[in-house]
């Protein structure tokens, strides 16, 4: 062969190579590849030793070639959780376990199959529908917990309520000021890697200490993303003996922490995206119970969520909520993060000593109405706790009736001057009777008004004043834990409405029964309007429309209160009562013709007037000499 055939060989070989070395697969085809050829594989032994299996099923009968059965089982498994979980595989496979922790308040049960806590008792409380056992505040059909994360080895995401975790003991029992802890392992296939959760729980507490420890997970959990996401839902089961009135209290409350505490409304079923804010804690709020998880520092907004949702025709769930935070992970050899469950009452004073503002979750009224709940209702309720929840509403309904009487004496003494003051009233109606100028004749009957000492508008304006107490009472009672499953008289429950009959079908506007309670308010209110209408004759005479929108207002408030605490009306029919009590006495003990004389006497001294005064009259008088505009 001469010279040019060998250069043309090689260039030829060259050409080849290079062709190849361009069109073979890359590592990752090749990596690819392997892993097809691994599953291949895989499937080759699961299926011949599924065989093997029915061959040696249909070969034995004894107990000893039941548990070689069984073995080829667990083989099929072993290959298969290697496949699907990589380095997590050593746990896929275990048995599950309820290991336990509890103090004088609640009971934790957690499951070792994703260290989830799938239920929890408080022992000091019941359901209504069944008071022989502790309440259930959710149990494990009715919850989930998991963290979710990107593995390396496989690039898919996990699910730690896909492993079984190893715990530390099976039982703790803890009480006073000591504190036990159960401590649950997941392991991977290698030694030094590994996710820990610590349960703590301290005595006489509702707080569940959690933390998360990661050590040496940085080369199993993808670099990807900076953080493990953290899944919670619950699906609220009934307690109380409405639940409806449950329904309308349930939603998820959440803390972020340049915001503050946010809410969904408990009437709608709607999804937030938390991404504006890193968050402190979420709520999942029942109508006396709450469930929530606190960082110890904060959870990360990236991809946070929180969603209600609500099922009309599900007579045991009352709503279902799903949160879903992300846990920082900064891929470092260890690292841990702190977390802390409450399960508890919905109690001021208890929500309050943890400093947290999860207090704010109870609907104690706006602004100025919720420090009258805060420094007076709530530590009253506190205070008498021994004695029948409805003898503690007449105590306090005393208390406030007393502390308001100047009040009442100030709004008796108005309406009785207005009321010896009719002739005179009387007379200015005549002498106006067919006069066109309803200014002239405000003016006179309010100089008169002033000359007499008497001022329309201080009837008025104490009893403004009792609106706060009103209002602050309307939000407190219906969510007061205090009145909960508190029986008085023929109600077994002040925290809602009693019904003494049942219709058996709805009525618009009123409901499908009648509340006693409600009634005796309704009637008490009644009566009170018709003695203030006697009281008011010569205001009557000014609005004598208002007389009827007096009477209407019982009649649209009794069909509020049908529905409404029993605890509430039962407060102001003792009201009612005790105002008629004193408005009687101070009938008894003021005589309207001392007062009428009085009047008469200030309409006979010189009178003062202020400047602003002058300058409206010189108003008043400026325009009645403006020429009439022309027709």
């Amino acid at each position: 062969m001469d010279k040019n055939s060998l250069i043309g060989l090689g260039l030829i070989a060259a050409i080849l190579i290079t062709w190849l070395a361009l069109a073979g697969p890359s590592k990752e085809q090749i990596a690819r590849n392997k892993e097809i050829k691994d599953s291949i594989e895989l499937a080759i032994k699961v299926t011949e030793i599924a065989e093997a299996e029915k061959v040696v099923a249909h070969k034995t009968t004894t107990s000893k070639d039941t548990s070689i059965s069984n073995l080829v089982t667990d083989s099929i498994a072993k290959l298969a959780s290697v496949s699907l979980y990589k380095d997590f595989a050593p746990s896929a496979i275990g048995k599950s376990e309820v290991v336990t922790l509890e103090n004088e308040n609640i009971k934790v049960y957690i499951s070792t199959k994703g260290a989830k806590v799938e239920k929890v008792e408080l022992k000091n409380y019941k359901r209504y529908h069944n008071r022989t056992v502790p309440l259930v505040l959710f149990d494990k059909d009715s919850t989930s917990q998991y963290l979710q994360f990107e593995a390396y080895s496989n690039n898919i995401k996990l699910t730690t309520d896909s492993f079984y975790f190893k715990p530390s003991s099976l039982s703790e029992e803890v009480a006073g000021d000591g504190t036990k802890s159960i401590v649950l392992k997941l392991e991977t296939s290698k030694s030094e890697s590994y996710i820990e959760y610590t349960y703590s729980l301290r005595g006489n507490d509702y707080m569940l200490d959690y933390d998360v420890n990661f050590v040496g997970m940085q080369n199993i959990i993808s670099s990807k993303s900076n953080s493990v996401m953290m899944h919670w839902s619950q699906a609220m089961p009934t307690q109380e003996k409405y639940i409806t009135k449950e329904r309308e209290a349930a939603t998820a409350y959440y803390n972020q922490i340049t915001e503050g505490v946010d809410y969904i409304n408990a009437r709608k079923s709607e999804e937030k995206l938390l991404n504006e804010d890193n968050i402190k804690w979420i709520c999942f709020k029942q109508h006396f119970f709450n469930s929530s998880l606190i960082a110890d520092t904060e959870f990360s907004k990236q991809g946070s969520f929180i969603k209600t949702s609500e099922n009309p025709a599900d007579s045991n769930i009352v709503k279902t909520i799903t949160a879903e935070v992300a846990i920082p992970f900064k891929h470092s050899s260890s690292e841990k993060f702190g977390m802390a469950f409450y399960f508890g009452p919905n109690q001021y004073q208890t929500l309050k000593a943890y400093n947290l503002d999860l207090e704010e979750i109870i609907p104690l009224g706006w602004s100025v109405f919720s420090y009258i709940n805060k420094w007076m209702i709530i530590p009253l309720f506190s205070l008498l706790s021994g004695l029948n929840s409805g003898i503690i509403i007449l105590i306090l309904t005393l208390i406030l009736k007393t502390l308001l009487f100047p009040i009442a004496y100030k709004t008796y003494m108005s309406s009785s001057k207005m009321r010896v003051l009719k002739p005179e009233i009387d007379e200015l109606n005549a002498k106006f009777e067919k006069n066109d100028d309803p200014l002239k004749k405000q003016q006179e009957t309010m100089a008169l008004y002033r000359r007499a000492g008497a001022n329309p508008l201080s009837g008025c304006l104490p009893m403004l004043l009792q609106f706060p107490i009103l209002i602050a009472l309307f939000g407190f009672f219906p969510a007061a834990i205090e009145l909960r499953q508190k029986g008085f008289l023929w109600t077994d429950d002040l925290s809602t409405y009693d019904s003494i009959y049942n219709f058996g079908f709805e009525v618009w506007g009123y409901g499908d029964h009648v509340s006693l309670f409600a009634i005796l308010m309704f009637l008490s209110t009644i009566i009170y309007t018709w003695m203030n209408q006697a009281m008011l004759q010569p205001q009557q005479t000014q609005m004598p429309g208002m007389k009827y929108m007096m009477y209407l207002m019982p009649v649209i408030f009794v069909a509020v209160m049908n529905s409404y605490a029993a605890g509430l009306s039962w407060y102001y029919f003792l009201a009612n009562v005790i105002t008629f009590l004193q408005t009687w006495i101070m009938k008894k003990l003021i005589d309207d013709g001392k007062i009428r004389e009085t009047l008469l006497a200030n309409m006979k001294k010189p009178e003062k007037k202020s400047s602003f005064q002058t300058k409206l009259e010189e108003m008043a008088k400026q325009r009645q000499q403006l020429p009439a505009k022309k027709k």
